[in-house]
């Protein structure tokens, strides 16, 4: 890559309903390069024990009607098991996340347990004598018995009070966390209980998606898709930390967490990972500008595209190193993982508090440093993404070929998105990983992917310089890299 100058330094159906709606929506990144993951399979064709792909996840995408029919076959089966009405087997269901082959057996081992623990029935020992008055025990009126309500655990509360609680509730958010009124009563209220207590339409609207929400969520094969007002759900057989994506907005996320995508890194790492770099921001800011001095001639320069390789030329001299480390590109052939790996300090334990937590410091801005760096090559190269598909179609106009001739020169740019962005999640990946040999292990596998994303790098921001053949095995090598490491190290 060259140097630039820098003188200052679906249609969705109307009956669905949306469970999202009242979440904030989310801006677009404008350097995602879309569908970076379809379309390059032709061009990475893998042989034998390479055609495996570590990210292989099959899932369905559900509208909302598809999901409540899934969801009202599993609740019917078990209320005529479990000889229950069906909104208790809802709450049955939740407390044990669908799993329906678990409440089966608990069932029968022990029926009448299984309910106190789905929070459906008291304990024997807490069952509330009936008692003869006709107080509410939250206003203290006197009420007729018939205006008196209670559930299993028999607390009595007058209808005008369940009426409050369940509006200012479900006003509130809550779905099937509606409870007993009762201190330290943890009964959950069935939701033909609520129904009748809410007095608008408007809010049984709003009572009925937050059960939707609370019964999708607590399902340990469904999802809700975080894309802004979709109300699509993903549903698996398994459940793992994968790519999916929504087929109606489009939404790339973690199965598992719902977050962005980010093997090989695990969702409790990656979730530490983002609090850290937020809980740090001010401190990473002097390392997240675009400028470095040129390590020969103290220039001012901004990088122009992806590639880490720097090439400067001038009429007295030239320089070829590496964006990361300023050194010289000649050593990053063999020895390239010496830039992606952090060298440890073995006597930093003996040292004192501020020396540590000096080392401390050093070692996440150098981590971070990577990471915001393959972040902003994604960017980088989507522009120049956008000049290949600008170029293909100069050339198809031209009558220089087929889309389909030069659709190579496309799918390159988008394996190489693709690498880029598994790279980048290598880094929170190594940074709270434990030394040792799998450690090394992951390091040299990191570099070794890293190496051949430049050179892929390189190559497609030259793609007049090099024939098809030679940038279809290059990107055969990449993804091969990049499978390897995720064979390895993407925990399931």
């Amino acid at each position: 890559m060259s140097v630039d100058m820098n003188s200052q330094g679906s249609d969705s159906n109307e009956e669905d309903y949306d469970p999202n709606c009242e979440e904030e929506e989310e801006d677009e990144d404008p350097g995602d390069i879309e569908d970076y993951y379809d379309g390059v399979a032709n061009d990475v064709e893998q042989q034998g024990a390479d055609a495996f792909d570590p990210e292989e996840y099959q899932f369905t995408c559900l509208t909302y009607k598809e999901s409540e029919s899934t969801l009202n076959e599993h609740m019917a089966s078990l209320a005529a098991t479990l000889k229950v009405s069906h909104a208790v087997a809802k709450l049955v269901l939740v407390s044990f996340h669908w799993q329906i082959s678990e409440i089966l057996e608990r069932h029968k081992s022990n029926a009448a347990q299984l309910l106190v623990e789905a929070r459906v029935q008291p304990t024997s020992s807490k069952h509330a004598m009936v008692h003869s008055s006709h107080h509410c025990a939250v206003c203290m009126q006197f009420v007729r018995k018939e205006n008196l309500l209670s559930l299993a655990c028999q607390h009595q509360f007058c209808r005008s009070c369940w009426e409050q609680h369940c509006t200012v509730l479900v006003k509130d958010g809550v779905g099937v966390g509606v409870s007993c009124m009762a201190q330290d009563c943890p009964l959950r209220t069935p939701e033909d209980f609520v129904f009748p207590l809410l007095p608008s339409e408007e809010l049984k609207d709003k009572y009925r998606r937050y059960l939707f929400r609370d019964y999708v969520e607590s399902h340990y094969q469904l999802q809700l898709c975080p894309g802004a007002d979709c109300p699509m759900v993903i549903q698996v057989q398994e459940p793992k930390a994968r790519r999916v994506q929504c087929n109606r907005c489009n939404e790339v996320f973690c199965f598992k967490c719902r977050q962005m995508y980010h093997a090989p890194t695990d969702c409790a790492t990656i979730r530490k990972w983002l609090t850290k770099c937020a809980d740090d921001s001010e401190t990473a800011n002097y390392i997240s500008a675009h400028t470095k001095d040129c390590p020969k001639c103290n220039i001012c320069i901004e990088k122009n595209g992806g590639c880490n390789h720097m090439v400067m030329g001038f009429l007295l001299f030239s320089a070829d190193f590496c964006w990361m480390c300023l050194g010289d590109w000649k050593t990053h052939g063999s020895e390239y993982y010496e830039c992606s790996r952090y060298k440890e300090n073995p006597d930093i334990v003996n040292q004192s508090q501020q020396a540590q937590a000096r080392e401390a410091l050093k070692k996440y801005l150098f981590y971070f440093e990577r990471w915001e760096n393959h972040n902003k090559s994604l960017q980088l190269e989507a522009q120049t993404y956008q000049r290949i598909q600008e170029k293909i179609q100069e050339r198809v106009m031209n009558n220089l070929g087929t889309w389909i001739d030069w659709q190579y020169l496309q799918n390159a740019a988008k394996l190489l998105a693709k690498c880029r962005y598994t790279l980048q999640y290598t880094y929170p990946y190594a940074y709270y990983m434990e030394s040792g040999p799998r450690k090394k292990l992951f390091e040299y596998q990191q570099a070794q992917l890293e190496a051949e994303i430049e050179n892929l790098s390189w190559k497609v921001e030259r793609a007049d310089s090099y024939d098809r053949g030679d940038l279809e095995n290059q990107m055969h090598i990449a993804e091969q890299r990049r499978r390897t490491l995720l064979k390895d190290f993407h925990d399931t």
